[in-house]
């Protein structure tokens, strides 16, 4: 259900009443940290407890978006290891057309981003040399077969992680962890304008708000009755 901004502030209102101003400074401190400037893809993970280590990473790291594409594999969260993380995070799926990483690709596109397959490659660079001078969107294969030709065919860029010994791969779960550690600390140093805007930040404040009280969908129904009498 949406609200526009005059029924968000009317409904943040009464919410206010119910939650401790300790917990609203939280919500402000961790917004004040939360960027969409980077963002996750994963193409058809079939190990649901990778998947979800990443949700978990991206959660902490600050990061509001993750993209999951499903094109042979459905995705299941693996509660155990989200331990709650898939809560405060937006998760896409694509699986509605027959070329979802496509799809995918072309929504985030649109959005800015600029599209950075996690695989060796011949025009590659290390993570530590990827440019952030744009939106950057990272994109991990699946653990069997990596990334899919679509997926390494419509990439902008590639990137490569350092490995000093005999075994050909990190874990998924892992690369994705080095990445994001490393751009993510690097955007907040060498990049401006990577935090969330305001409207951004106030419509995450009613969603995190809403996600701490007993019984959200009663009390928005409450709300909405309110809203909807003559004069409110």
């Amino acid at each position: 259900m949406k609200f526009d901004k005059c029924e968000r502030d009317y409904i943040l209102g009464h919410l206010q009443q119910m939650i401790s101003e300790e917990r609203w400074q939280k919500f402000r401190d961790i917004l004040s940290q939360r960027t969409r400037y980077i963002t996750v893809v994963l193409e058809d993970i079939f190990q649901p407890q990778n998947a979800s280590a990443v949700i978990r990473t991206c959660e902490l790291m600050g990061i509001q978006d993750l993209h999951i594409i499903e094109n042979r594999n459905p995705y299941e969260i693996n509660r155990d290891i989200v331990v709650g993380s898939d809560k405060w995070i937006n998760l896409h799926k694509y699986n509605r057309h027959d070329h979802n990483t496509l799809n995918c690709f072309k929504q985030l596109k649109n959005k800015g981003y600029r599209i950075v397959a996690t695989t060796p490659h011949k025009n590659d660079v290390h993570i530590t040399q990827l440019p952030l001078d744009k939106k950057t969107a990272l994109v991990l294969g699946n653990e069997g077969d990596g990334l899919s030709e679509a997926a390494l065919e419509h990439a902008d860029a590639f990137v490569k992680i350092p490995m000093y010994g005999f075994t050909e791969s990190y874990n998924l779960s892992v690369s994705a962890a080095i990445c994001v550690y490393e751009i993510t600390g690097r955007m907040r140093k060498e990049v401006k304008g990577w935090q969330l805007n305001a409207e951004e930040k106030d419509i995450l404040l009613f969603d995190y708000a809403l996600k701490t009280i007993k019984n959200p969908r009663t009390f928005i129904r409450r709300m909405k009755m309110e809203l909807e009498k003559p004069g409110a």
